[in-house]
């Protein structure tokens, strides 16, 4: 009597709310795991879906022992949490959430600029004072901006705050037409009035805004970090609020998260801190989880998977 095949193990690490996955009934046997049984079970997985996009379990078990799923997918745009060694160096396929959170980064910015620009932190403050204050607000229209990072996400910056007149300079790891290269970056951040780091975290972009860069910039410019928190020396950002190199910034990742509550970027002069969540728009998981499925869907009848990682760079190359 003929038998199917057994159905290929989708591994979860999974984190909570768990990832909708009601379509692969039937196609795949999906197990599920916390970080503790990382280790454990990946000998006998096929794909691993890293839902748990902030836990480094992934790059602490996967040395170990046994054969490695031949394909693994992380729910985030960045893949520095899941990178090591060993998994850049195999056969495994990574892919990433490319495409799910450009624009809503792209409209976070946006708004971080209109409030800054427009002095809404401290309208609401002297609301809750009961203070009558007038001021005047800066015209966004003319003013500029160099963004760092040529993915999809800094591209759709570029594109939204066109759309609000800002003139802006995009930057990537090489020039092209259109992106400048990493030695117009000094050039570039010195005459911006909001510097925007979206770049993915590599070895060359680790703390690439350091008191160097600081330095260089305006003492109007207002500087936002929406790509990974390793990007920024944040001793160095401290310096540059606490002593006005710079206007103010806005961070919504950090070397640490959840950042502490005794951490003092939480009491920086003209810093805005926002707890990684400049990506998520009401039903983003709903979202990703559709992603993997079609991800799946390729990957079951042998076609090539799209947002393929370089796991030599870290990042889905070819922008």
């Amino acid at each position: 009597m003929l038998t199917s095949p057994p159905l290929p193990t989708v591994l979860v690490l999974d984190a909570d709310p768990p990832p909708r996955l009601g379509r692969l009934t039937g196609r795949a046997r999906i197990v599920r795991t916390d970080a503790a049984g990382l280790a454990d079970r990946l000998p006998t997985a096929d794909v691993l879906l890293v839902w748990d996009f902030t836990s480094h379990a992934v790059r602490e078990a996967w040395p170990g022992e046994g054969p490695r799923p031949r394909w693994v997918h992380t729910a985030s745009a960045g893949v520095d949490h899941l990178l090591c060694p060993e998994l850049a160096a195999s056969d495994t396929v990574v892919t990433n959430a490319r495409g799910i959170f450009d624009q809503p980064i792209a409209e976070y910015v946006a708004a971080l600029v209109l409030a800054v620009a427009k002095d809404l932190p401290r309208t609401l403050e002297h609301q809750r004072e009961r203070v009558w204050r007038h001021r005047e607000g800066r015209r966004v229209a003319g003013t500029r901006a160099c963004v760092v990072g040529s993915g999809p996400i800094g591209r759709a910056i570029v594109r939204t705050l066109k759309a609000l007149g800002v003139t802006t300079a995009l930057v990537g790891r090489v020039p092209r037409t259109g992106i400048h290269g990493p030695a117009d970056l000094d050039r570039l951040i010195a005459r911006a009035d909001w510097v925007i780091a979206a770049a993915p975290l590599t070895e060359q972009t680790y703390g690439m805004f350091d008191a160097h860069r600081f330095g260089v910039m305006q003492p109007s410019a207002f500087f936002v970090n929406v790509g990974r928190g390793g990007l920024v020396d944040e001793d160095a950002l401290s310096r540059a609020l606490t002593h006005r190199w710079i206007a103010g910034a806005a961070l919504d990742v950090f070397a640490a998260e959840p950042l502490p509550a005794d951490s003092p970027l939480w009491e920086l002069p003209d810093l805005i801190v926002s707890p990684h969540m400049s990506g998520d728009t009401v039903g983003w998981r709903d979202e990703l989880g559709e992603q993997f499925v079609e991800l799946y869907e390729r990957w079951a009848v042998g076609r090539p998977l799209l947002n393929v990682v370089d796991k030599q760079r870290g990042y889905v190359p070819g922008h």
